[in-house]
């Protein structure tokens, strides 16, 4: 199979935010709210700054060989695991919940960006080391959100009355029912059966779905050297003790984000205000957030109580216990790996502009923000689809309306667009305008409601034809709908509706080597890749 790719900037597309393009661009207003420009000059000065902190090495590197332990590893994969024991080996990270079947696409994206940067800065800074990893954020408990997928069209939601974090829930019957309903969509195309024979190899009966996800993303990327950290553990928990307490006793986190948000420009939605409290209490199926209240502590939404004395002796005695929320789980991530740059969303880099300050309270070293990549695929249906248009993938970012108008005004038989008539009667009433008022100045206002009226009845007339006309493109119009609905199903772009597994059943691993080779590291522009 043979790909063409093509890059657009991203403002072209008409799906990012203002904030995301204005970041992208070096806009002054959001310079004092990130540490290091997105670029290899910010990487060598991220890497300064990294040397004088300490990361405890060892704790990391033997929870990863735990976790690992059952899981087959490639040679790439355990030399960078190995390699996290030197001083001079940093990390590329990227973070997601453990949605089920990984979820969106841009779950991939995000992944295979962090290892094209790995490899990238490894070739390009020699004396370093660079590794990427996937963090999965699995104590996220929004089931909602994380227990749903779209395949080629499908939408499955995964009911189950299990509670708390999501990454602990155990897969169950119902689960296995989606299984099974996926399989017989995928098994048809041509590497359909192998993609569904990982998928039944990593979500099994009983296993819990960070598990699952740990099992499913090792097999597609191990090779790559992808290390996968699962950070729901005492271990890890353990070396974020000293600043859960600080938050419980002192909730910095709020007070810092309550003065960045102050600051922040107003242009701007902020996305994630924080609590008092930036804790969660994580046990069995619980992940409620730890308030304060008259004697002590509590946990929300249940009749658990904690004086001061009991909630620190807790933190002491089972740290995997508190959960941090969106505000300081960055702050966890970055205290536990030897972090350089963290590639994320346009929302997830929303909120971590909000927490530079929080980093500060906590003495933890800020990492370079970069934008994760973004991508478009069209395939050859689809491709012949547009080119029978005559049309080009960029045209598409229009919406549907201008699209057709395009075709219609371009394609009808008789002339639609009015222009050169308008600038024709705006002409004729000049004159008429000039020769009223040299009889009566008065007349002048008379002349101009004139020429109003009479360009409004042209355009009127103008709609009308180009409305008769379009009853006679029906057939490009269900051609252009079928394209908008390859590239923006519900009216978004692939990435944010379609999960990998059609791509993987349909290309095979070739999906993930077309991805690595087109993924830029610090060149942001949007990707469209087309099967030829």
């Amino acid at each position: 199979m043979n790909f063409k790719a093509q890059q657009v900037g991203y403002k072209q597309t008409n799906s990012f935010s203002a904030l995301v393009l204005d970041y992208i661009s070096g806009a002054t207003d959001l310079k004092d709210f990130y540490a290091y420009s997105p670029d290899l000059d910010g990487v060598k000065k991220a890497i300064e700054a990294r040397r004088s902190f300490v990361t405890n090495r060892k704790v990391l590197v033997d929870q990863l060989n735990e976790q690992y332990n059952n899981s087959p590893v490639s040679d790439k994969l355990q030399a960078n695991i190995d390699a996290l024991l030197e001083e001079n080996t940093f990390t590329i990270t990227t973070a997601h919940q453990p949605n089920i079947f990984t979820g969106h696409l841009y779950f991939i994206y995000k992944i295979i960006h962090a290892i094209k940067m790995a490899d990238q800065l490894s070739a390009k800074l020699p004396g370093n080391k660079f590794v990427p990893v996937y963090y999965m954020g699995s104590e996220d408990a929004d089931l909602e959100e994380l227990g749903e997928v779209v395949v080629k069209g499908k939408k499955y939601e995964w009911h189950t009355d299990q509670k708390g974090a999501v990454g602990r829930m155990v897969i169950d019957k119902a689960f296995m029912e989606i299984v099974q309903g996926i399989d017989g969509q995928l098994t048809v195309d041509p590497f359909g059966t192998e993609i569904m024979e990982l998928v039944k190899d990593a979500y099994s009966l009983g296993k819990t779905i960070q598990q699952a996800t740990f099992d499913f993303c090792n097999e597609l990327f191990k090779d790559f050297g992808l290390i996968i950290l699962i950070p729901d553990c005492s271990a890890l928990k353990n070396e974020f003790k000293g600043i859960a307490v600080r938050e419980l006793k002192e909730q910095f986190s709020s007070l810092a984000v309550k003065e960045t948000i102050a600051a922040f420009p107003e242009k701007y939605k902020v996305q994630a205000a924080g609590r008092d409290i930036n804790l969660f209490y994580l046990k069995e199926n619980i992940r409620e957030r730890i308030e304060t209240v008259k004697d002590g502590y509590a946990v929300a939404n249940t009749d658990i109580p904690f004086t001061e004395e009991s909630l620190l002796n807790e933190i002491n005695t089972n740290p995997e216990r508190v959960s941090p929320n969106v505000i300081l789980r960055p702050v966890f991530q970055e205290l536990i790996l030897p972090n350089i740059a963290f590639i994320g969303g346009g929302g997830e880099l929303a909120y971590w502009l909000e927490l530079k300050k929080v980093f500060e309270a906590a003495a933890v070293p800020f990492p370079v923000l970069v934008l994760r990549n973004s991508f478009s695929w069209i395939n050859k249906k689809t491709d012949a689809l547009i080119n029978g248009l005559k049309l080009t993938a960029e045209d598409f970012f229009s919406n549907e309306q201008q699209l057709i108008n395009t075709i219609v005004q371009r394609d009808a038989e008789v002339k639609l667009n009015m222009s050169e008539e308008k600038l024709s009667f705006i002409k004729l009433y000049k004159q008429v305008r000039s020769d009223a008022t040299k009889v009566d100045s008065t007349l002048e206002r008379h002349v101009w409601a004139l020429q109003s009226h009479a360009l409004q009845k042209l355009e009127q007339l103008e709609k009308k034809m180009l409305k008769a006309a379009k009853k006679q493109f029906d057939a490009q119009l269900r051609q252009v709908q079928k394209v908008k609905a390859n590239l923006y199903p519900s009216g978004n772009l692939q990435e944010r509706v379609d999960n990998m597994l059609p791509y993987y059943s349909n290309y095979g691993r070739e999906f993930f080597n077309v991805l690595y080779e087109h993924s830029n590291t610090f060149e942001q522009t949007f990707c469209i890749i087309t099967e030829q």
